[in-house]
Order: structure tokens, then sequence, then C-alpha cells
């Protein structure tokens, strides 16, 4: 399965006690949500990782994954990506777009002039940021995922159009 075939919903901090809980940090909408896609991939998918419950922690979720009832157990698989098929997901709503169908389109500015590729969204908690590869090299562009700055998105033709602030231009 290729990676646009899979969506990474979490990852697994470090083991959480000593029977085999562990730090879960979300990237679903509601964070409880990513027990509800059922069995989560690992990077390699070669790994079923299955979550038996789930409740808040201090700093995100708690989780108890079936199969681990230690600390060694739990400690092993600190830094676990958590993938779900693509297909689990629901359809994205009209005007929203699940953050891997915009990795990888072609990024234009208002003049139609291919200047580079989204090579990466973030979100540190205070909104998504779009990262752009610039075709003509230099530091990448981190911009606000706005509706001011990223006017149009085309996934059927795989490319968005960006309003650039004008100390970028330089």
């Amino acid at each position: 399965m290729s990676g646009k075939d899979r969506v990474l919903l979490g990852d697994i901090g470090a083991a959480h006690g000593l029977k085999g809980e562990v730090r879960l940090r979300s990237f679903t909408e509601v964070p409880a949500a990513i027990a509800d896609y059922g069995p989560l991939e690992d990077e390699t998918s070669a790994k079923a990782i299955e979550i038996e419950s789930l409740r808040p922690g201090p700093n995100g979720l708690i989780a108890r994954i079936k199969g681990v009832t230690t600390r060694e157990g739990a400690e092993a698989l600190t830094g676990t990506k958590l993938y779900v098929p693509r297909d689990r997901l629901p359809a994205a709503e009209e005007g929203a777009w699940y953050h891997s169908d915009l990795i990888g389109l072609a990024a234009y500015d208002a003049f139609e002039v291919q200047i580079g590729t989204v090579v990466a969204m973030y979100n540190f908690g205070a909104g998504d940021i779009i990262e752009v590869s610039l075709t003509a090299g230099g530091d990448n562009l981190l911009l606000p995922f706005t509706d001011a700055t990223v006017p149009e998105i085309d996934t059927e033709e795989r490319r968005i159009t960006l309003v650039l602030p004008e100390e970028s231009l330089d």
C-alpha cells in the first residue's frame, strides 16, 4: 500500500505507568476518534495496532494497546506512527481536505506561474500551516493555510493557488 493510500492519524509516545499503557498523540479532529477507525498500522504496514481503551491524560491521551501488558512492551512502541488505510476515512466535507490530499500538489501564484510544490502541512495549535518547496530553490515557504493565502484548491487538477505576502516575493 503506497503512502497516498494511507493517512497518518497519530503516534505513540512514551510508556505510561507499569501495566503497558502508552501516551498517544492523535491528529484526528476529535482526538479520541482515533480509536474509531479499527486496527491501525505502523509505518511498514506489517503490524496491526488495536486500541483497546483510551482515556484523557495530563498531556493528551493514554491508551491501552491490545496485547501490550508490560512497561517494556509499551516502551517498544515509543515513536510508532499510526496509519489507517485511506478508504476507511469518510469523504472530506465540501471545502475541507485531508492534509495528505494536499501534499504533492503543484503551487501556483496569482499569475498562473508554478512556484513550487506542497511538501507538508502542519498544525502547532494556532491553525494549519502549508509548506511549499520552491521551484527556484532556496528556503521553503511556510504560509498560513487560510482562504486569503490559499484561495483555490483543485485536487483533481493536483494544484493550488497561493496569494503570497509581499515580503516572500523578494
